[in-house]
């Protein structure tokens, strides 16, 4: 048995923990929240022997093989230096980190250390972005053109929403780019199979108050309307041009403020044969556009979609492929590599802090254009 535990007892912190019940050869041996009432509640209801509010403490007590970081971003960085240090794997939520500066920090010691680590880019690990994937890597879909798309949410579109991603010493200075183009960029990426290379942003706020709570409210909680003014400047939208490493080009729009869009991650690649795409609120069909023929609409199963996509969906086509299948693939994954002594080769199929880096370095480029209101490289 592989013993992990988790830090952080939120939305990502119980959605961690239900994959890893779903994972042969998997013990959760423990969760903590400085939080200790939240803390005993989840252990109770997910099945977990232990809890804590003491991250060190329950890393010296159990002793684990990996540890799950589900916490604010602002913790990524100590709490996986610190787990590393201890010779503990890690598995990240992304961002790896506040910023690529931390990011470079974390990825150069997972070396170091050559402990197995993972960060949560999980929309990779969705049955039919792995069927574009092979479509691409197999030469099906012929030489890509062209890849565009968006990523867009309302759960910040009145200036009365507002959770601890609003603050950027706990979020990092950049927000909508950061943490829902993070996983455009990585998904775009991935299904290409090319790194992207030079950005042209232009980043904006168009709720520059927004009222505070007296009370924490979690992330898509609604607020009562009560507390105090702030000033905002993390960017609620974004449009941004890419390029790739081989001269293809791209664009996507981010935002938070788009009303009726709840998680609308939308990725299409245009190719010489044929485009694909892909709706995340869609997750298990992929529509196949063909100049002669028209629409297909694949539905995720092992016996329609292309190659190693197939043990991405292991059920008959109709059987919805989502969101949670999703992550527990991504997480299956790196227990895979973990079980079998291979998580220190580079080349994973689910994203390695060293991805985690890089797509800090985007947003870094991101922010950087934006400002200069220029292409900026992605160094």
């Amino acid at each position: 048995m592989i013993k992990s535990v988790i830090v952080g007892s939120g939305m990502m912190g119980v959605v961690h923990s239900e994959a890893l019940h779903r994972i042969p050869g998997v013990e959760v041996a423990a969760i903590a929240d400085v939080n200790e009432a939240a803390a005993k509640k989840y252990a109770e209801q997910l099945g977990i022997p232990k809890y804590y509010t003491d991250y060190k403490e329950m890393l010296a007590a159990e002793k684990p093989d990996v540890v799950h970081i589900c916490t604010p971003n602002f913790l990524h960085f100590e709490v996986a230096k610190y787990a590393m240090e201890q010779g503990c794997g890690v598995y990240c939520e992304k961002p790896l980190a506040l910023d690529s500066k931390q990011g470079e920090e974390l990825t150069k010691l997972a070396k170091e250390k050559k402990v197995p680590n993972a960060v949560n880019f999980n929309y990779r690990n969705n049955a039919m972005v792995r069927d574009i994937h092979e479509r691409i890597a197999g030469g099906d879909a012929g030489k890509v053109f062209f890849v565009h798309g968006h990523y867009l949410q309302d759960w910040l579109m009145y200036d009365t929403d507002f959770s601890w991603r609003l603050d950027p010493s706990r979020n990092g200075v950049s927000r909508a780019v950061a943490d829902i183009g993070s996983h455009w960029f990585d998904t775009a990426q991935f299904a290409t199979g090319k790194k992207i290379t030079r950005v042209f942003a232009k980043l904006n706020t168009v709720i520059p108050e927004r009222i505070k709570p007296l009370a924490e409210v979690a992330t898509f909680a609604k607020n009562d309307g009560k507390g105090e003014t702030v000033k905002i400047d993390s960017e609620d939208l974004a449009v941004i041009m890419v390029e790739f490493e081989d001269g293809t080009l791209g664009s996507t729009v981010i935002s938070q403020i788009s009303g009726g869009h709840k998680n609308d991650l939308m990725l299409e690649v245009d190719a010489s044969k044929y485009s694909m795409k892909w709706e995340q609120e869609n997750a298990d069909k992929l529509h196949v556009c063909d100049r002669v023929d028209g629409n297909r609409l694949i539905y995720a199963s092992a016996g329609t979609v292309t190659g190693d996509a197939a043990r991405f969906a292991p059920i008959p086509e109709g059987h919805a492929v989502a969101w949670k299948d999703a992550l527990k693939n991504g997480i299956n994954e790196f227990y895979e590599a973990v079980k079998a002594g291979t998580y220190q080769n580079e080349d994973q199929s689910y994203a390695t802090f060293a991805t985690g880096w890089y797509v800090l370095k985007i947003v870094d480029a991101c922010l950087e254009s934006s400002a200069a209101d220029k292409w900026i490289e992605v160094k």
